[in-house]
């Protein structure tokens, strides 16, 4: 390190915590810790303004310090903020707090990682105040009991500084490449253009993604099928990297398909000599290379020392490598003995774009710590497609849940061993059992801070017994995956339970099996997720289905002054036939065998008029396997009809998903019929282009089952003003339909029927919820519904097209 910083010079930033962190870890990666860091900081925020606030007139919290060190060609700058910092009479004295969950027994000294990090904030401080000598003091907290433990030490200003500057020149090289890079990098990005003609609005749609990127705002774009999303999408991401107006661009989805095909569109863009690097996550349980993942130094030799090797295995592949592809990530890990997994996530550090599920950002528990974790924040883009699932699924990251009969399962594992850990099971229990005796059926609560409490004790004495058991010579193994299974539920819950605002409901439940459950239903998202995409610039939700728009915004979105773009399909509507079966309904007061047996005849129909593939999307496996055995009697009669026939299994396998798929790749000179339910796997995700499917049949609305959870956000939003029912049943319903919709036209090739059969989608209310495009529908009814299809395939003749497709 040497010279000094020129004002045209890049700086690179890092935080104290972050630096101590990555150049000080060695060791073992082990899952059989369960009190770690992690969960201590998770709930040691309130710890650590109580220590403070305890504290008299001398001492001051939170005290932000920053120290630039001049390389050559950069600067590095190191930041953070001191828990305290101590003025007595016989100096100054750095304090930094940790809640700890182990009894303070067991803490022997300062953890190397946390006294590290107080003595960059001594170092520091000691030069901005020409201190010769400076004191550190640890200080441990108990979380359960707030009993603190003290270590002290006193530091000259000459010893902290070589050893300040040895820890941050071994960071300088990480720095160095980082700047070189970029460099690299943003000069590639200038000559990027588009790769495609134009379609028609989609050079419309680039500029909306440019301009809220460049404003930091959130834009949401209801885009059809064939507008080209994704390209739409990552190429003005790309561009705006290159301008500095973001640094990293986070490309979410929940799909494996839509995955793909992101990876793609950055080749494409490669192909242009763009030079950036591309991770697409893998989940752990499919990158691991152990047949069981087992992440502690016993059961997995990737696991031991894997700290000691991952920092020059990460080094050298972003050193030798432009592509990050699973089979290179694999490759490098094999060679320098480490996880898979963890180096991916390494790996995602130093790389330009990272393409993964929605969790690694927005999930409490998984979510990438070194992006998205407390006080952590950067120049991130997030792209999130398929953002229709992000409700449901951003439900269940914020919700949680505790079962009186799994406390009592663990406390009988347990009582012979552990007498302590019993002992506030049963308070637990008891407390359960109180709230049990109030709640006939359902019972919205007011409050659970008394369990809350309880919970915490206990969770206290279940690290202490876990970490025993950890180093027990004679661990009970099938006990101690029992217990720790339970303390993650645990822990869930009081972490949740922090997060209680307005957009949740608590309530207790009876359930049909006699279990006595307490949840913490998150029914509105959208403070949660915006806590995550504020830790970055820019977010562009993006769907094939994101209707109606009002609906997406006030779930996944606080803000007021959001962007939002309806993409004009452009596929001619002449190639779409869409029709509305108004003789049938699926409602249950309807149900019965001549309804199913009207719904069959549609299905004959349909295939009886052109020959070609046809899925058939149902409300319910219940109401399929109905119209599915009287479309096979009918079969049987009708002899003017040729029709395979196929159906979607409960619970299906990713080959038995594969082996489905390919009944619509095979040739036939007859229909194919597959019996699919909506909102399954087969309704979404799926491309089956040209003639590898002809004709979509919808059967019903898609509302949910009426259930509990249901009802309670109809009762919520009926509260906020708003149509409870829409919300709850309505809404999420009409997605489903549309996705299942969705999977006909897919090209401007294609040609296709799409049949609506229930005769509430007359309803205005379901109207509304339509796409333009679909303003064409027609009418029919049974009878005449062959000789509509019939006209249809008539007149719709072959189009040539023209000039260069692109699906991306």
């Amino acid at each position: 390190m040497s010279g000094v910083r020129k004002m045209e010079q890049p700086l690179v930033k890092i935080s104290v915590r972050n630096l101590v962190e990555f150049i000080m870890r060695s060791g073992d990666i082990d899952n059989r810790t369960a009190g770690t860091d992690k969960d201590a900081m998770l709930l040691g925020g309130k710890i650590h303004r109580r220590i403070q606030r305890r504290m008299g007139a001398d001492y001051h919290a939170e005290v932000g310090l920053r120290y630039e060190i001049p390389c050559k060609g950069f600067a590095l700058l190191i930041e953070g903020r001191a828990d305290g910092v101590i003025e007595t009479s016989d100096g100054i004295v750095i304090d930094e707090i940790k809640g700890v969950l182990k009894e303070l027994e067991a803490v022997k000294e300062p953890s190397p990682v946390h006294l590290a990090q107080a003595k960059c904030y001594a170092f520091i401080y000691a030069e901005q105040k020409k201190q010769e000598h400076i004191g550190v003091q640890m200080t441990y907290c108990n979380m359960e009991t707030e009993n603190i433990k003290r270590f002290q030490s006193v530091y000259s200003f000459e010893e902290l500084s070589t050893w300040f500057f040895d820890l941050a020149g071994k960071y300088e090289k990480w720095a160095r490449y980082q700047i070189r890079w970029k460099e690299k990098r943003n000069r590639s990005i200038k000559d990027v253009e588009f790769p495609f003609a134009y379609r028609e609005g989609q050079r419309e749609l680039v500029t909306s993604v440019y301009r809220t990127i460049l404003r930091k705002k959130k834009l949401f774009i209801q885009a059809p099928t064939g507008v080209g999303k994704t390209m739409a999408t990552v190429f003005p991401a790309v561009r705006a990297v290159g301008e500095g107006l973001g640094d990293k661009i986070f490309y979410l989805t929940a799909k494996t398909i839509t995955r793909t095909v992101a990876w793609q569109a950055f080749d494409i863009l490669k192909e242009q000599a763009l030079r950036m690097k591309v991770l697409v996550l893998t989940a752990k349980d499919k990158i691991c290379f152990c047949e069981e993942t087992n992440c502690n130094p016993d059961g997995c030799i990737y696991a031991k020392g894997h700290y000691d090797r991952v920092n020059d295995a990460v080094y050298e592949l972003l050193t030798t490598s432009d592509e990050m592809s699973r089979e290179i990530i694999e490759e490098q890990a094999r060679k320098w003995q480490v996880c898979p997994f963890e180096m991916s996530l390494d790996v995602s550090d130093w790389i330009d774009a990272v393409i993964c599920d929605y969790n690694y950002v927005f999930d409490p528990n998984v979510h990438l710590r070194r992006f998205f974790g407390e006080g952590n924040q950067g120049e991130y883009l997030f792209l999130i497609d398929e953002a229709h699932n992000l409700v449901e699924r951003g439900r269940k990251m914020y919700s949680a849940s505790i079962c009186k009969e799994d406390f009592l399962k663990i406390k009988k594992l347990v009582k012979s061993k552990d007498v302590k850990l019993s002992k506030r099971l049963d308070e637990s229990n008891r407390q359960l059992l109180a709230m049990k005796r109030e709640c006939e059926d359902y019972q919205i609560l007011n409050s659970v801070s008394h369990l809350y409490l309880k919970l915490m004790n206990l969770m206290m004495e279940m690290d202490r017994f876990l970490e025993e058991e950890r180093q027990s010579k004679n661990p009970e193994e099938e006990l101690r995956k029992e217990v720790l299974d339970f303390y993650f539920d645990l822990r869930m819950f009081l972490n949740i339970y922090d997060k209680l605002d307005e957009n949740y409901l608590m309530y207790s439940e009876m359930e049909s099996g006699g279990r006595f459950k307490v949840c913490l239903f998150c029914v509105n998202p959208s403070k949660n997720l915006q806590e995550f995409l504020d830790k970055g610039n820019s977010t562009v939700f993006f769907s094939a289905t994101l209707l109606p728009i009002h609906y997406y915004k006030k779930l996944l979105s606080t803000a007021k002054d959001d962007y939002a773009v309806y993409a004009e399909s452009p596929f001619d509507n002449r190639k779409r036939l869409l029709l509305l079966g108004m003789d049938v309904s699926t409602k249950y007061t309807r149900r019965g065998e001549e309804m199913y047996r009207r719904y069959a005849e549609y299905l004959l129909e349909i295939a009886g008029v052109r020959a070609g593939n046809y899925m058939a999307f149902f409300p319910s496996y219940h109401f399929m396997e109905e119209v599915y055995e009287v479309f096979l009697s009918l079969l049987d009669v009708r002899k003017d009809v040729s029709v395979d026939y196929v159906m979607q299994a409960q619970y299906m396998s990713e080959e038995a998903r594969e082996i489905f798929l390919e009944n619509f790749e095979e040739e036939r000179g007859n229909s194919l019929m597959g019996f699919c339910v909506m909102g399954g796997i087969f309704s979404e995700g799926i491309d089956l282009a040209r003639d590898r499917l002809i004709g979509a049949i919808i059967v019903g609305t898609g509302l949910p089952q009426v259930c509990r959870e249901r009802e309670l956000l109809k009762y919520y939003f009926n509260g906020q003003g708003v149509r409870g029912f829409d919300y709850a049943y309505l809404y999420p319903g009409m997605n489903k339909v549309l996705q299942s919709a969705g999977r006909v036209i897919r090209t401007d090739e294609d040609r296709g029927v799409i049949l609506l059969l229930d005769e509430r989608f007359r309803d205005s209310r379901y109207r509304e919820v339509f796409p333009r495009e679909w303003k064409d529908m027609s009418l029919c009814h049974v009878k005449s519904a062959a000789e509509r299809i019939a006209d249809f395939w008539s007149n719709s003749g072959q189009e040539e097209q023209h000039g260069k497709t692109h699906d991306l």
